[in-house]
């Protein structure tokens, strides 16, 4: 019996041992990816000073959903704290103390916004560049005057960060993404953004942010990485359980605008319609058009 125990015990430390060592191991790779450096000197952008163009900035700013994450006075936010994998917090985007503004050039922020790169240039964590990165020179610039438009705000927010467990789900996921630099083609230059207008490229442009949530091929289901008690994220196909062919597109944008529609309401914590309300008609008429003319998907296949 004796002789049985020891074994065991031998056999359970070399687990937890093989355990430990993987875990280190995990860590020390994801430690690597964030430090990282990528050399990339971005073509700058026109930044408009006219109130016209500022205006039009914050609008874009607003339903591309930064907003949503660098607060409503781009202060920084603690967008989401997830103990499996960390803190997704947003720095404050003005000169106010502990404030970036007066710390990052122009051409720092095309470097953060379009390629998910910081100023040492090692990868931005969470930083959605993989959305970013097609943004028109004329969209980028237009939000990054309107950011430099903004009066300062005193707010000294953390950095995100990850969890012991984020690390290592950080290199053992495909599905979250962590580091969207390591994603992004840096030696390619950006294809062209189509012009506005009531066509499927314009819609598909408009609807960028939709992955993230809906997946890759829209067609909804869990998303990874998020709380457990989050809902699952619907079919924007119009495959099995879509209500795009119900709406209409007359409904479609009534719910965006409103986040109600027969007495359905949408959480704006889970689905951003406060976001994208700052659409205009024809903007969200392309991306109905754009999200109808998808082939049918079964619901969660994302």
């Amino acid at each position: 019996m004796k002789g049985f125990l020891k074994w065991l015990m031998i056999i359970i430390g070399g687990l937890l041992g093989l355990v430990l060592t993987i875990g280190l191991v995990l860590y020390a790779i994801g430690q690597a990816r964030l430090n990282k450096t990528y050399l990339i000197t971005p073509r700058m952008v026109k930044l408009p000073g006219d109130e016209e163009s500022l205006q039009e900035g914050k609008r874009i700013f607003q339903y591309r959903g930064c907003e949503a994450c660098h607060g409503d006075d781009l202060q920084g936010v603690v967008y989401l704290e997830n103990p499996a994998i960390g803190q997704v917090i947003t720095p404050n985007l003005t000169t106010g103390e502990g404030g970036i503004g007066d710390e990052r050039t122009d051409l720092d922020l095309v470097r953060a916004v379009k390629y998910g790169i910081s100023s040492d240039g090692t990868a931005l964590l969470f930083m959605p560049s993989t959305e970013f990165y097609f943004l028109s020179d004329l969209d980028l610039g237009l939000v990054l005057a309107y950011i430099r438009s903004m009066p300062p705000v005193d707010n000294r927010p953390e950095s995100s960060k990850l969890s012991t467990t984020g690390f290592i789900v950080m290199n053992l996921t495909q599905e979250i993404t962590f580091l969207p630099a390591e994603l992004i083609p840096l030696e390619e230059e950006p294809p062209a953004a189509p012009e506005p207008g009531l066509t499927d490229e314009y819609g598909e442009y408009l609807a960028l942010s939709c992955p993230v949530c809906h997946g890759l091929g829209l067609s909804g289901g869990e998303i990874p990485g998020f709380p457990p008690e989050w809902p699952a994220a619907g079919n924007l196909t119009s495959g099995s359980g879509s209500r795009l062919l119900t709406w209409g597109e007359e409904g479609f944008i009534e719910i965006i605008q409103n986040g109600e529609k027969h007495g359905r309401a949408i959480h704006p914590d889970y689905m951003p319609w406060t976001s994208y309300r700052h659409m205009n008609n024809l903007e969200l008429q392309a991306v109905y058009q754009y999200l109808i003319g998808l082939e049918p998907a079964e619901f969660g296949n994302r």
